[in-house]
């Protein structure tokens, strides 16, 4: 944890390399919360990249060391809504225009695994569920992460859980569900 520490305040006082490897510590997580949030390869790329561009021009903003990764998943967060949002404002010219899929298809089989049921979440409630169980963030982190209330957090786990346990143990219903 020390090292880490050490790297980071090197990261902010200019170290190129330093903070290649701070990036490179978070690269796993970044990339998990991405794809979580976007369901797509191509978009948590671009979100990843446009996460290390902006924490490169704002790491002297960084005022914890030891809060890197939550600093570092708070700006991917907010790039990952970012692309979410413009994707919802494209209005398609043809009915098969390929932006208009979904970046999450709704399947046809009963049952679902366990991270396409994840996918078929909300936002709100995808990111808390990721944080908390597939990141290990605990509630108190993940409501600074995100500036919620613990009682926000905690309900928004709660409908999450609720949702997924319909989803995984129920058939899947095209309308309504979510």
């Amino acid at each position: 944890m020390n090292e880490l520490i050490d790297i980071v305040v090197r990261a902010r006082q200019g170290s190129k390399d330093d903070f290649v490897r701070m990036i490179r510590m978070y690269e796993k997580t970044l990339y998990r919360v991405a794809f979580g949030m976007l369901r797509s390869d191509d978009d948590a790329a671009d979100a990843i990249q446009e996460t290390i561009v902006a924490a490169f021009r704002q790491i002297h903003q960084l005022q914890e060391p030891r809060y890197a990764q939550t600093w570092l998943v708070r700006i991917l967060i907010n790039q990952c809504n970012g692309m979410l949002k413009r994707k919802s404002l494209v209005i398609p010219l043809y009915e098969n225009d390929a932006v208009t899929v979904p970046a999450v298809d709704h399947p046809s089989e009963d049952k679902l695994d366990l991270y396409h049921a994840i996918g078929l979440l909300g936002p709100e409630q995808r990111e808390v569920i990721m944080l908390h169980y597939l990141e290990d963030m605990p509630l108190k982190e993940i409501g600074e992460l995100l500036q919620l209330s613990d009682g926000t957090i905690k309900s928004r786990l709660y409908r999450a859980r609720e949702k997924l346990a319909m989803l995984l143990t129920g058939p899947v219903q095209e309308e309504g569900l979510l």
